[in-house]
Formats: structure tokens, C-alpha cells, sequence
């Protein structure tokens, strides 16, 4: 199938919403990280896998070597691999993070025109 739909809700309960299981992506790593309000995630850095971290509820405090900054919602954080970081829920409700990790680049501007008649 070339694609799929999904919500966070039909994802479970639980701090880790697995996103790529889901919907069966595999071109890169996708979760949904769900933390009520005061939990701090443990810290961590990964080996190969850059991520980048979407805040779509709540606000959240990412500290990192040198730097720590809230974002609220629409906010944005990017950290290369091996960088160590934490995230924590600093709002009054829950942080609802979309986390996407990948590795090996971009692969360029390759989007063309479709026919709009084969869309829905």
C-alpha cells in the first residue's frame, strides 16, 4: 500500500507511541512521545540516528550541551546524533512530541506533479 492513515489516539496509551509500526513506514524512525506533566525523559544520545523533535501539545524543556530551551506548541528542536540530551513536560498538561530519526542525508528536491485525477 503507498500509504496510511492514523491518529494519535488509535496509537495506545503509554509514553511511546510507535508511529512507524503503525503505519508502516521505513524510510526513517517515527514516534510519538507522550509525557505528563513533570516527567523527564531519561537522558540519551544515539549512535547513528539524528532526530528531530515536533512539539504538538504542551511544553517542553530540551536540555542540551551548553543550552536548554522550553518550546511550546509548533515548536521545533533538531539534534545530531550523538549529542546527549533530555526532554522534559514543564506545562500544566501533557508534552505530545512527534520524534522523527533518521540517518544518511537528504535526498534532494525530487517531488513531481501528480495527476490529480488518480486522488481521492
Amino acid at each position: 500500500m503507498g500509504f496510511a492513515f492514523g491518529s494519535i489516539d488509535e496509537l495506545g496509551d503509554g509514553v511511546f507511541r510507535k508511529v512507524r509500526q503503525e503505519l508502516g513506514v521505513t524510510a526513517f524512525g517515527v514516534n510519538v512521545l507522550v509525557l505528563e506533566p513533570g516527567v523527564e525523559a531519561r537522558p540519551h544520545f544515539h549512535e547513528e540516528q539524528d532526530e528531530l523533535y515536533f512539539v504538538h501539545a504542551g511544553r517542553g524543556r530540551f536540555a542540551l550541551p551548553g543550552e536548554a530551551r522550553e518550546l511550546g506548541p509548533g515548536g521545533l528542536c533538531h539534534v545530531e546524533s550523538t549529542t546527549p540530551r533530555q526532554i522534559s513536560s514543564v506545562g500544566e498538561e501533557p508534552l505530545v512530541l512527534l520524534v522523527v530519526g533518521a540517518k544518511g542525508g537528504y535526498v534532494g528536491r525530487d517531488g513531481r506533479l501528480a495527476d490529480p485525477s488518480q486522488l481521492g
